[in-house]
């Protein structure tokens, strides 16, 4: 990828210590799918896979700053919204941000350990603000609960979710129904032509960094030209394998592998 022919994506995010979600995870995904992964750091968090122990967030104009400079230089032509932390850097994002970019937000609220990663006086900022702005949304189901204002226990529940989510203004909605039980892990895609599931593999074990690798695959995939439902399906093979060629082991909870690369140790 030179000169013209660079297609970059920036993601905007906290910076996970263990590698394996935020930032870290979002530049691998972009590198596997050959796109020019760009940052906006918003936090620094002290994590691994099993707690995150400690966040510092950055002030907004740290944030802000980090956009505007990305912007001075790159042609951006997806962003990616992942760990924002609290509302005045929802705000900076917000007025900092180009209009003309694809955006997906991955509405991050709580980490799998159960830190809290948004603060809930910032939702109505990532509502009223960012939601608008987005090409997609990618809840899972706690974020779409929270969202939508209602409870999802199955599909259908999924649905009518993805379809207030799409009412507060996204171009489209993708509610990732991994929380639910069930032999296959299904997601669903709402937009105005209706709604679109897709299916994959339970495997059995957790995975971390997968919601931050599949958003930022979506984000990749925008960049290159595709269409939200056409993304979608390649994202969701994309995140197939990462998770199917998870790396650690033999414990119930491991690391999401962007581009399925085999990881041994010597």
């Amino acid at each position: 990828m030179t000169g013209a022919q660079m297609v970059s994506a920036c993601s905007i995010a906290g910076s996970d210590s263990g590698g394996g979600a935020g930032i870290q995870a979002d530049l691998k995904t972009f590198t596997a799918l050959e796109v020019y992964g760009l940052t906006v750091i918003t936090a620094v968090t002290a994590q691994n896979t099993r707690e995150v122990r400690g966040t510092w967030m950055l002030p907004p104009e740290a944030v802000r700053a980090q956009v505007e400079a990305v912007v001075d230089e790159f042609a951006i032509r997806a962003w990616k919204t992942g760990m924002l932390g609290n509302a005045a850097n929802v705000r900076a994002v917000a007025e900092a941000l180009p209009g003309e970019a694809a955006l997906v937000i991955d509405p991050v609220m709580v980490s799998t350990s159960g830190h809290r990663l948004l603060a809930e006086d910032a939702v109505a900022d990532v509502v009223e603000l960012l939601i608008p702005r987005a090409g997609i949304v990618t809840p899972n189901l706690p974020e779409a609960e929270v969202l939508a204002g209602m409870r999802v226990v199955d599909l259908d529940d999924m649905a009518e979710a993805g379809r207030r989510i799409l009412d507060l203004g996204a171009g489209a909605v993708v509610v990732k129904g991994g929380h639910l039980a069930g032999g296959a892990a299904v997601d669903i895609l709402v937009d105005r032509d209706g709604v679109l599931e897709a299916s994959g593999r339970r495997y059995p074990y957790s995975v971390h960094g997968s919601g931050c690798c599949f958003s930022a695959a979506l984000a990749a995939y925008l960049a290159r030209g595709m269409a939200a439902r056409e993304a979608f399906a390649a994202a969701r093979e994309f995140i197939d394998t990462a998770i199917g060629r998870a790396a650690g082991g033999p414990g119930p909870l491991r690391i999401v592998n962007p581009g399925g690369t085999i990881l041994r140790h010597r």
